[in-house]
């Protein structure tokens, strides 16, 4: 029996949140977290409009929560492996209708609404024999594809779940999950074991350091200049990638993750997915890199200034600056006895006279 066909009921609190869920950040995964704290991480998560729905329509027997039976401090437990939310929202529901303490917003929900104890003590759940037989759902259900929405992180835990602990290959993962993409799987696997492998090699790296950056570090894995310098080899199979940089580079992987992640001393390097291309430009020079390896805080437009990167940004300033200028051009004779507009073209003249000097030939060609 792999997914049992019959409908089961329980009550509220038989049921217990998975701990295993890979849509908690990795830190919880492998803290072995209790509920408590499972709990006040979903509570983050969209569930509140979920406990609004119950209120308004019951717990449909459509909702049915998909259960594992599973050992938990010496006990057999029904497990949720689908349907953490909706347990989450139910559980929060519950205590606020108990008057046990949660946030005042679940109190404003319930308002005087009489709430039927049907809810917590019939609650619809449907038994499965192992967490393998049940992965293909859960990967199409919940999108690593696309149906409902996981943010980044979440799909490469589960992809690096299914990879790692059930020895899938690629192929198999895309096939398993519904999607038509193997090189996404591939790039989600690599970023998440690469996380793994700075936290197993680095002595001052945390996880903590990369919450909201993940998209950063999955997106900078393309960039040919940041798969050399820490010598990746991204088109190897999963057994190959599993410890994703050699250990040559050990110290670069040191390096990229302060830049990318920064530090309890130290900021990142940069902040925003933008400065993506120019971070690949960097690491292409060695004059930016050599920079960037022997300070301890090094200045991201200092590094972009030696490196090619420098040279792009700084021809963009000049087209926005002058696009700025014809479309002042347009209005500007509206204004000829402002001080404020003249005081404003005269620094901009002064700039101009300056710019002018770094380049004889414009200066000949225009003013002489």
């Amino acid at each position: 029996m792999a997914i049992s066909p019959e409908l089961q009921y329980a009550t509220l609190n038989e049921f217990y949140l998975d701990a295993k869920n890979p849509r908690l950040s990795r830190h919880y995964v492998n803290a072995d977290s209790s509920q408590e704290e499972i709990l006040e991480v979903m509570n983050r998560w969209d569930i509140y409009e979920l406990a609004a729905s119950y209120l308004e329509n019951g717990f449909w027997t459509h909702e049915a929560l998909l259960v594992l039976k599973e050992e938990l401090n010496g006990h057999h437990r029904l497990v949720v492996v689908d349907g953490n939310r909706r347990l989450a929202a139910l559980i929060y529901l519950h205590r606020a209708m108990n008057g046990e303490k949660v946030s005042k917003k679940w109190y404003r929900l319930i308002g005087d609404t009489k709430i039927p104890k049907k809810i917590f003590n019939y609650i619809p759940y449907i038994l499965i024999d192992s967490r393998q037989e049940v992965e293909a759902f859960l990967g199409f259900h919940h999108n690593v594809t696309g149906i409902k929405h996981w943010i980044p992180e979440q799909k490469a835990q589960y992809i690096t779940q299914l990879i790692d602990e059930c020895g899938m290959r690629y192929e198999e993962v895309v096939r398993k999950i519904g999607s038509n993409a193997s090189n996404k799987v591939q790039e989600y696997y690599i970023s998440c074991r690469l996380l793994l492998q700075m936290e197993e090699c680095l002595e001052d790296f945390s996880l903590e350091d990369t919450k909201f950056r993940f998209s950063i570090l999955y997106l900078s894995l393309r960039i040919p200049s940041v798969q050399k310098y820490l010598g990746l080899d991204i088109s190897s199979d999963p057994q190959v990638v599993r410890t994703p940089v050699p250990k040559t580079h050990l110290n670069a992987l040191g390096n990229f993750a302060r830049w990318l992640f920064g530090t309890q001393q130290q900021s990142p390097l940069f902040i925003n997915s933008q400065y993506l291309d120019d971070f690949g430009m960097i690491l292409g020079s060695p004059k930016a890199v050599q920079y960037l390896e022997n300070n301890e805080d090094p200045n991201f437009d200092h590094a972009r200034q030696l490196s090619s990167a420098g040279e792009a940004y700084a021809a963009e300033l000049l087209r926005e600056a002058s696009a700025n200028i014809q479309n002042t051009l347009m209005s500007v004779h509206h204004y000829k006895d402002s001080q404020a507009v003249q005081f404003a073209a005269e620094r901009l003249a002064i700039n101009v006279k300056e710019l002018l000097d770094q380049y004889p030939n414009l200066r000949s060609k225009f003013l002489e």
